[in-house]
This record gives structure tokens, sequence and C-alpha cells, in this order.
């Protein structure tokens, strides 16, 4: 058990380094633009977070269920 632990380290990691990096590349983005880009740079960010956090969940579920590598069904 303690071994998956290790495993789901690393996507949780990325996933939060990601997200902190969408949040204030667009953050900085939208303080320099005006106008009605500002709101679809608003929403580009909520958007790559959710997938990445969803991309995250999945990863995780498969470390728990035993899929530890991906590509050797393909």
């Amino acid at each position: 058990m303690d071994y998956d632990k290790k495993k789901m380290t690393a996507p949780i990691v990325i996933t939060i380094i990601m997200t902190l990096y969408y949040v204030i590349y667009f953050g900085f983005l939208i303080t320099l633009i005006d106008g009605i880009w500002k709101y679809a740079l608003g929403i580009i960010p909520i958007i790559f977070s959710i997938i990445m956090v969803k991309v995250c969940i999945e990863r995780i579920n498969e470390i728990k269920k035993g899929e530890e590598d991906d590509i050797s069904k393909y």
C-alpha cells in the first residue's frame, strides 16, 4: 500500500503545479488585456484546471486498481 502512495504523489504534484501555472499565467494576462478577451482568458484556466483534476483522479483510480502500465494495453 505504501508503494501505491508513492506512485500517487507524482500525478498529484504535477496537477497542483500545472493548475497554479494556469491560474498565475492567465491571471497575469487578464490584468494586461481589456474587453471581452478578459472573460475568455478567465474561462480558459478554469477549463484546463478541471481537465487536469479529472485526469489526475483517473490516474489515481488506475493506480488503485493495479493498472500501473497503461501502455501495455496497446
